[in-house]
């Protein structure tokens, strides 16, 4: 039983690019894929599918390859289900001094930083990526 989805699709992630393993397979969610769609929007894969197996679906997602790239992106945690961090919009800084992102859940959905800042709301502060 997966007691925290967001950290275990961030985990998933993380040991696919250490192990150098080019797909990689999670439990399905509407959150989950929220995020993989930034993720792709900001190059960090390069796609995934939803696929549905005997009433079960799961989210196949092709990585990019570390031979390419040249660097295995890091994935951080912060908001976790023993302490959740909200922010207001003027709170969300820049993440490694514009290296990488913050992906921020507000009411208008789930966002990079950049974009919470620029449409003035505030959130639940997901995770880092750079």
């Amino acid at each position: 039983m997966i007691m925290d989805p967001i950290g275990d699709l961030l985990t998933r992630l993380r040991n696919a690019y250490m192990a150098r393993i080019e797909t990689v397979e999670v439990p399905y969610s509407r959150l989950k894929t929220d995020i993989l769609k930034i993720l792709k929007k900001n190059k960090y894969v390069i796609d995934f599918e939803v696929v549905e197996d005997n009433n079960k679906k799961t989210i196949q997602t092709t990585l990019n390859s570390v031979k390419v790239t040249k660097y295995v992106p890091t994935f951080n945690r912060i908001s976790k289900p023993g302490q959740r961090i909200y922010l207001g919009s003027g709170d969300i800084k820049k993440s490694k001094n514009g290296k990488g992102i913050y992906i921020v859940s507000t009411p208008k959905g789930v966002v990079t930083g950049y974009e919470a800042r620029s449409l003035n709301v505030g959130g639940e502060l997901l995770c880092e990526v750079f």
